[in-house]
């Protein structure tokens, strides 16, 4: 089976040129925080910050491959993922040979567990979770 991506950000996304996202665990839930892209949205001011809550998390990590590192062929999935810097959940052959610095959460798998990932120009995002949703 191949890998499919579904793009998850649609009126949003994080800031192109310093996101500084910021990951913690909250009880089975993973946050992240990054700065909101203002360029390209406009309900979003200088400074906004956008938080994703991933819940019922298994896993989370922030990878190091960057930007320059994707286009490189660097990343796993570049060639395969439609863009850089958005916001996916990937399905399918998830290509996790190698992966090896997944911070583990304890959420209780009760049910399909789904694989996000999102591109931000320094770090990489992944996050195994139940569900996630956008908190404002």
């Amino acid at each position: 089976m191949g890998t499919a991506f579904k793009k998850l950000n649609r009126d949003w996304n994080a800031e192109p040129n310093a996101p500084d996202p910021k990951a913690k665990v909250d009880g089975a839930d993973v946050l992240l925080e990054f700065l909101a892209n203002p360029f390209q949205f406009r309900q979003f001011a200088e400074g906004d910050v956008l938080r994703l809550r991933f819940l019922s998390a298994v896993r989370f990590r922030l990878g190091a491959t960057n930007d320059e590192g994707w286009y490189r062929g660097q990343c796993r999935f570049s060639g395969s993922a439609p863009a850089w810097g958005e916001f996916y959940e990937v399905a399918g052959d998830l290509k996790l040979g190698g992966v090896m610095d997944w911070v583990p959460v304890g959420g209780v798998v009760a049910g399909p567990m789904r694989h996000f990932l999102f591109y931000f120009r320094d770090v990489t995002f992944e996050c195994t979770a139940a569900d996630w949703r956008l908190e404002e």
